[in-house]
């Protein structure tokens, strides 16, 4: 198989905003101040079609996580510009970010931020109880998930009564309840069996092959790398390649 790269992340698809979910452009970012500052994202270009699956890959320190957390608007950038359905994220408020996480995105976070006092059921339903729907339908509506991953014999049990993958389970089935637009996946099987994280990361491609929709997933995984259909290389803070879905790792 081959393994040509592009290095324009614009390259495979229109540029034009009526075909992109996302478009990052010129995102820098730093932490700390003076002599202990540290920048972690050094100008990054990137695009997310719709009906696209990308997946984000490189060495841990390469600023993946950051950069998917200044996409969803929970980190700020220091500069650059990030839209969203053509919505400049970086200019909304921070209600109106939250607002439109609610409306729009889906995040499954590395560390699951499971709530210790809510059940698995309730944890997966929040999204749906901040939107106001009646607690009986967003409770059904997260059982049925929850049920797909095989979690229907665990639905009454506290976090800290579940293992790291059924936790994994109910942090993933919380960011798909909501039906969101762009789910934004960091590490999502990362402590998943090889069969269990086969089938979630499927339901992450259905999702994300939606002509309306778009999945960006952060993996070390190289199991996974079969479900995108381009595959972002990122090193010391910058996009360093982009391959097509289905080549080689290089």
């Amino acid at each position: 198989m081959g393994n040509a790269v592009s290095q324009n992340p614009s390259a495979t698809f229109d540029n034009e905003s009526a075909h992109l979910l996302v478009q990052a452009r010129g995102v820098t970012k730093s932490f700390g101040e003076g002599d202990t500052r540290i920048p972690v994202l050094k100008g990054v270009d990137l695009d997310v079609a719709l009906g696209e699956v990308l997946l984000l890959v490189g060495p841990s320190g390469s600023g993946k996580t950051t950069l998917l957390s200044v996409i969803a608007g929970i980190l700020e950038s220091d500069e650059g510009e990030v839209k969203i359905l053509g919505e400049s994220i970086l200019e909304l408020s921070g209600s109106e970010k939250t607002r439109f996480r609610r409306d729009h995105l889906g995040f499954i976070f590395q560390q699951y931020h499971l709530l210790p006092t809510l059940t698995a059921v309730e944890n997966a339903a929040v999204p749906l109880l901040i939107r106001g729907v009646p607690k009986q339908e967003a409770f059904a509506q997260a059982e049925a998930i929850l049920g797909s991953m095989g979690m229907g014999g665990r639905l009454a049990a506290l976090p800290s009564r579940l293992s790291g993958g059924e936790q994994q389970r109910v942090a993933i089935a919380r960011a798909l309840v909501g039906d969101p637009q762009l789910l934004l996946c960091d590490e999502p099987t990362a402590n998943l069996d090889g069969e269990t994280g086969h089938r979630i990361v499927q339901q992450l491609h259905d999702i994300g092959k939606q002509p309306d929709r778009g999945v960006i997933i952060v993996t070390h995984d190289t199991r996974i790398f079969e479900f995108g259909d381009r595959i972002v290389h990122m090193e010391d803070g910058r996009v360093d390649q982009i391959q097509q879905g289905q080549e080689e790792p290089v």
